[in-house]
């Protein structure tokens, strides 16, 4: 059985991307060489929200690219008994770009370090910016996001679960505790 606990609500969702994308502008005032990436599937609406909001405040006409690292995942064959591939579409050239990549949580650092990896075929940017909804601790690999919209410490029997108006009719994002059977 779970337990549910609500961490943000639409509003105070709404309220962390407009603050990661206000950091994101302050560190980042040359628009002209911006690329920005989304990590499937939940990562990919953030982006495109972060991206609106920068169009808006800057008079800009950003495109948001989608990454899928499934097959650069660690654990691939050993977690999943069928990968489901998801589309990598980024229209825009990497090289030499300021990325910002986007993803709802950050837990061990594995997604990122496949992100790394599956960037570098794309070609050489010549930076790559972290932007995480939530940072939830417990890092295996020394990786940090330098946008955060939330950080909390969990422990190893809990997740969080971000939900997307496009995908779940909601915002929110959830604190899942799994309770032990007696």
């Amino acid at each position: 059985m779970k337990k549910h606990e609500l961490l943000m609500d639409s509003t105070a969702l709404d309220r962390a991307l407009t603050r990661i994308t206000h950091q994101f502008l302050e560190k980042n005032p040359d628009l002209d060489n911006i690329g920005i990436v989304g990590m499937q599937t939940r990562g990919v609406f953030l982006a495109r929200r972060i991206t609106e909001k920068i169009n808006a405040m800057e008079k800009t006409s950003f495109q948001t690219g989608v990454l899928d690292v499934t097959l650069y995942r660690d654990d691939y064959r050993t977690a999943f008994k069928q990968p489901k591939v998801q589309i990598t579409d980024i229209p825009f050239n990497i090289n030499k770009k300021e990325l910002l990549l986007v993803d709802d949580v950050l837990y061990t650092g594995r997604t990122v370090r496949a992100a790394l990896d599956a960037l570098t075929d794309f070609g050489r940017p010549k930076s790559i910016q972290l932007a995480v909804l939530v940072d939830r601790g417990n890092r295996e690999f020394p990786i940090r996001a330098d946008f955060i919209g939330k950080k909390i410490t969990t422990l190893k029997n809990q997740e969080v679960a971000l939900h997307v108006n496009e995908i779940d009719k909601e915002d929110s994002l959830w604190l899942m505790q799994l309770e032990e059977e007696n």
